[in-house]
């Protein structure tokens, strides 16, 4: 071990900067299989610690809560490799090539399914050869893609399940959500097809709708946007259930001093689940929300506690739908039902809510206006946005030289 980690750390203090394109390919391929040959060592090692029973030793009951513990992994991948681990027990052929770094660890868990306990019997009721499959499958992750081997392993469980009562699709998924010190969160998700299908629809419906001139957003940012603008329009809705009797709603919690601060005020504002915020992006939220004024005593305990004010009343909003019908943001189509009203002069420096002081704008473009772009009403009740260094945005055929704003 003592080797392994003085050739890591002589590795480390390679300088890479004189390498180029195919020098650093050629560095990279045996340290992928290095990768996978130590992912295969771990998923060994676990597999008997988790049969010696080491977890006790640190007062720990299973393998998969002392790697969440000790080892930082997610509830997700030390379960992932723990059941690597057995299953590199029960399929040699499987676990000579993890041994030779021939596999990554997410083929070999995924060839593992094979052998778990319900589908090992399955295959022994219907004297199916599990090391003819083991070799089968092997050669299918060593030779092909990773969509390759899901697949395979697909296909052969539903065969050996042909006849069996059709599954509950509701057992296999799986939602895990990380939270971060700055209050963003990451996660993984596992679906069954039905699910996913759903899900990918509605994402699709809301992506393709959303898309305006010029988008540069990657798909991922695109679907990432879409997933947002769902639980907005959910939320919207008023359609969910209540919680302790009220309905759901982002809360965001600030001090006076600095809601009406035009400073950024960074960490000012605290969300519902505990994230902290600026107070330039709880007052982008408060833009079309609803304030409640809350007096607290020195001991922190409320001692009064304020009537909530609507912001955009209901007749504003609907008059800003008829009058803009969907994003004025210059190229963006985003129908009406995913806008926000944004107040023109901010509702915190004195700006009245009133249709004349808004605007519809859609979650994204809201955040640039936010950002120093800015849009206005024309005259002939045209909109035109601005970006932050005072050039225009304008779509189609025009002149080359960028207007900007008259000083």
């Amino acid at each position: 071990m003592e080797q392994l980690l003085a050739s890591l750390d002589a590795l480390a203090a390679e300088d890479l900067t004189p390498l180029f394109g195919p020098a650093l390919l050629d560095r990279l391929r045996p340290l992928l299989v290095a990768q996978n040959r130590l992912a295969a060592e771990v998923a060994r090692t676990v597999r008997e610690a988790e049969v010696s029973g080491a977890a006790e030793v640190d007062g720990l009951k299973t393998m998969a809560s002392w790697l969440r513990s000790h080892g930082h992994l997610s509830a997700s991948e030390a379960a992932r490799v723990v059941r690597t681990g057995r299953a590199l027990a029960q399929l040699p052929v499987m676990a000579a090539a993890c041994a030779a770094g021939q596999l990554t660890g997410e083929q070999a868990a995924v060839i593992g399914r094979v052998a778990e306990p319900e589908h090992l019997a399955a295959a022994a009721d219907q004297h199916v050869d599990v090391a003819e499959v083991d070799a089968v499958l092997t050669e299918v992750a060593v030779t092909r893609p990773y969509a390759d081997t899901a697949t395979a392993v697909h296909h052969y469980l539903d065969r050996l399940d042909a006849d069996g009562p059709e599954p509950d699709p509701t057992e296999g998924r799986r939602l895990v959500i990380a939270r971060h010190a700055d209050g963003s969160i990451s996660g993984r998700f596992d679906l069954d097809a039905v699910g996913g299908e759903k899900l990918q629809t509605a994402l699709e419906a809301v992506v393709q709708a959303g898309r305006c001139a010029a988008d540069e957003r990657t798909r991922a940012q695109q679907l990432a946007d879409g997933l947002v603008q769902l639980c907005d329009t959910a939320l919207a809705a008023g359609g969910l259930p209540t919680l302790r009797g009220h309905k759901p709603q982002v809360i965001v919690k600030i001090g006076i001093e600095d809601l009406v601060d035009p400073a950024v005020g960074r960490g000012a504002a605290e969300t519902g689940f505990g994230a902290t915020i600026s107070a330039a992006r709880a007052r982008w939220i408060a833009c079309d929300g609803a304030v409640t004024r809350i007096v607290l005593g020195p001991d922190g305990l409320p001692l009064e506690h304020g009537r909530s004010l609507r912001l955009v009343p209901p007749h504003v909003r609907r008059a800003a739908e008829v009058r803009d019908g969907g994003c004025v943001f210059t190229g963006c189509g985003t129908p009406t039902f995913w806008c926000d009203v944004h107040h023109l002069l901010a509702w915190i420096d004195g700006g009245e809510t009133s249709l004349a002081n808004s605007a519809l704008l859609c979650e994204r473009h809201h955040t640039k206006v936010h950002h120093g772009f800015r849009v206005e009403r024309q005259p002939d009740g045209r909109w035109r946005t601005w970006r932050p260094d005072g050039t225009e945005i304008r779509t189609g055929p025009h002149l080359t030289e960028p207007l900007r704003t008259a000083a």
